[in-house]
């Protein structure tokens, strides 16, 4: 290869490198290890008994969503909203439609069934956690 065509490959791909690096990030910042049990047996908890049903669980980054599926089905959403990650107020709320998530700092919206965006400006959906239910205990398992 001759020396000028090594040139506009090399500034074609530095082009490349440098314009990959202004998109905006899809990457979620730290969140720590989670291992949480919740018993839905309990007056705090009572709400997950029935489908549609919510509560805020401790753990997590700022916090935890759990809500009830139906059918012994349920799934967990870390409170932290997903725009400016590392901003101290932006932590998730469920509004009083019961199926929506509110960020107290920029506003966006998120569905409480699934933790996909509703409507922005954020584009990442809410952080979600694996979850599992023994039956025999009533006991729900959250986990990283």
């Amino acid at each position: 290869m001759n020396p000028k065509r090594i040139s506009v490959i090399a500034a074609i791909l530095a082009m490349l490198f440098v314009l990959n690096g202004c998109k905006k990030s899809t990457q979620r910042g730290f969140y720590p290890p989670v291992d949480e049990y919740i018993n839905i047996t309990l007056v705090s908890y009572n709400a997950l008994q029935a489908p549609g049903g919510w509560a805020y669980v401790n753990g997590g980054l700022k916090g935890i969503i759990v809500y009830a599926r139906g059918g012994n089905e349920f799934v967990a959403f870390d409170r932290n909203c997903t725009v400016n990650e590392e901003n101290s107020c932006g932590k998730a709320s469920v509004a009083t439609d019961n199926i929506t998530v509110v960020c107290s700092c920029d506003g966006s919206t998120y569905n409480i069934f699934d933790g996909s965006v509703t409507n922005g400006p954020a584009e990442l959906p809410l952080k979600a956690y694996n979850v599992s239910f023994n039956s025999s205990n009533s006991t729900i398992r959250i986990y990283s």
